[in-house]
């Protein structure tokens, strides 16, 4: 069974920012990243972008980028679901 863009994505938060085991999964839509979780810091912003492309098989055009997209964890997976839809 394929992953799901949840899944992955959760993944990719943990593995990125080296979170606690279990950190990503307690993440609800409604959690906030950027400027709540201390492990994304504006250093880790485009890393962690880059594996989202990466892994997920998207691109992310510098214009679709704000601070809005990392504001929550269901803003971030929203975007990425929407850029993976066919």
């Amino acid at each position: 069974m394929a992953q799901t863009t949840d899944h992955m994505l959760r993944g990719i938060l943990a593995d990125v920012l080296a979170l606690k085991p279990g950190q990503a999964d307690a993440l609800t839509r409604a959690s906030g990243l950027f400027g709540h979780l201390p492990e994304l810091d504006s250093m880790a912003v485009a890393g962690l972008l880059t594996e989202i492309e990466d892994r997920l098989d998207i691109t992310i055009d510098d214009d679709e980028f704000d601070g809005e997209l990392l504001e929550t964890y269901g803003t971030l997976l929203g975007f990425v679901e929407a850029k993976r839809a066919p």
